[in-house]
């Protein structure tokens, strides 16, 4: 007896009409923000290249950060920051896990390592390496990083600096 053929037709229908919306490419400002995100890292960061902060941040950036609570607004606020992280840490470097992005927003999830060879916000110089998680926000508007959000395991990096037990 031969099979109907009604249902693997339909099935193939089916599959047919999804594969366009599982291959969707992202938004192209989706893609421009993942971009950003890399640069603020690989550049900024991992590089200490701050004049990439003025073309990166906009004049108003916000930065939302709790271990420094306050700072100026916009990229002159955030340079000191790193200047002292790249002081402390001559090292330091940021590994790009994970970035999800869409037209207003990208989260990078990122492992920083480093050695603490000079005072680092108050701490004395320990010698010693860390490797912390962290997840970062960053609110995107117009191509330039508007505001940010910082979550990083710090109770962890000071137990691998010697700073607490």
């Amino acid at each position: 007896m031969q099979q109907p053929v009604i249902l693997p037709a339909l099935a193939l229908l089916i599959l047919t009409a999804m594969l366009p919306a599982c291959s969707k490419q992202p938004p192209p400002a989706a893609v421009q923000n993942k971009k950003i995100v890399q640069r603020y890292f690989n550049e900024v960061w991992n590089q200490g290249h701050l004049n990439v902060l003025d073309e990166l941040l906009s004049a108003g950036y916000i930065n939302h950060t709790p271990s420094t609570p306050n700072p100026p607004i916009g990229p002159g606020g955030l340079k000191p920051i790193v200047t002292a992280f790249h002081k402390g840490v001559p090292d330091l470097h940021y590994e790009i896990m994970d970035i999800i992005a869409n037209d207003s927003m990208a989260v990078a999830r990122v492992v920083v390592t480093g050695t603490q060879q000079d005072s680092l916000f108050g701490l004395p110089p320990t010698g010693k390496k860390f490797t912390v998680n962290q997840i970062n926000i960053e609110k995107i508007v117009n191509g330039k990083i508007a505001e940010h959000w910082r979550v990083t395991d710090d109770l962890t990096m000071m137990r691998q600096l010697g700073h607490i037990q």
